[in-house]
């Protein structure tokens, strides 16, 4: 077991807080929060998510962590040294927060990414599909995200952060995610300047057109205000959880695999290879006959009528 990683000891909690904030909706609040079977099935995708990168866990930390480690910060003379020349990070604190900064970068490019790619957005959409949002949708995991997921992360240890400090980041980072996804904790006034907060984390939740694809943000919301996908919750728009064309299924292999099926069906409506590798890497809702259209469509649509009317 790996008690480096903050997550050894933050998983067993997961389950208590959910049987809180269940048991308070339920008894204490009359909120309907969660639904039984939805919820079985946030915490079995949750329990698989574990499982497997457990077992992926040596490929892609001991091994290539540390292989891309070791191949860019060889030891010269006793020390050390990055090929570029600098002598690679220790453990000072301030090194700590640099590490931790630049991992909160890689997830806002990770998660957006996940938003913006097709293929990447079939691994991501287990995530976001229950149309309940409360702690046991933050276990509900996609299986293949584990797969893709260190190649945005591997330039930290490349140039110089050891990989055992940068396990610590992703489950820190990790610990913040899973917290995030309760309706109990409101506006945070202050922090919100700077943090990803649970208000933020139910607009990116949110299926409204206004919403959709806003708060990419891990810890920090300051690369969602830098690369504008930063969005407040507006008290006047109700929200509504979940996605446009949801599995309509608790069933696991529906709700791991419904999107990918997708994807097959409209690579095999067409001959041309350049719609099928659009159909694969070009963003969800994108269609060569415009039958459907991306969020940035939808919203650019939706701009043109406005002007017109005005």
């Amino acid at each position: 077991m790996d008690f480096t990683n903050p997550l050894v000891y933050g998983v067993p909690c997961f389950l208590g807080f959910i049987a809180i904030e269940l048991t308070y909706s339920k008894v204490f609040d009359n909120k309907k929060l969660y639904k039984w079977k939805d919820l079985r099935s946030s915490v079995f995708l949750g329990i698989g998510s574990v499982v497997l990168g457990a077992l992926l866990k040596t490929i892609t930390v001991i091994l290539f962590f540390n292989l891309a480690y070791e191949l860019f910060n060889p030891v010269v003379d006793g020390v050390r040294t990055n090929i570029m020349g600098w002598e690679s990070f220790g453990y000072a604190w301030y090194v700590w927060l640099a590490c931790m900064l630049l991992d909160d970068f890689s997830y806002y490019w990770f998660h957006r990414q996940n938003h913006m790619v097709r293929i990447f957005w079939a691994a991501h959409i287990v995530h976001h599909s229950s149309d309940n949002f409360n702690l046991g949708t933050a276990v509900r995991n996609g299986w293949f995200t584990i797969f893709y997921k260190p190649l945005f992360y591997v330039w930290i240890v490349i140039i110089g952060f050891p990989p055992e400090m940068l396990v610590v980041c992703l489950g820190i980072e990790a610990l913040w995610q899973f917290q995030l996804h309760t309706q109990y904790i409101k506006k945070l006034g202050f922090l919100e300047t700077f943090l990803n907060t649970h208000t933020m984390h139910q607009v990116h939740h949110a299926r409204n057109i206004e919403y959709m694809d806003k708060n990419h943000g891990g810890i920090l919301n300051i690369f969602d205000r830098i690369f504008g996908t930063y969005k407040q919750l507006d008290d006047s728009i109700e929200i509504e959880y979940g996605v446009s064309k949801p599995p309509n299924s608790y069933n696991l292999y529906v709700i791991l695999m419904h999107e990918y099926q997708n994807i097959w069906e409209d690579m095999a409506k067409t001959d041309n290879w350049y719609y099928k590798f659009m159909y694969v890497f070009g963003p969800p809702g994108w269609r060569h006959d415009g039958s459907t259209l991306t969020i940035k469509q939808i919203r650019q649509k939706m701009n043109n009528a406005t002007t017109e009317v005005d």
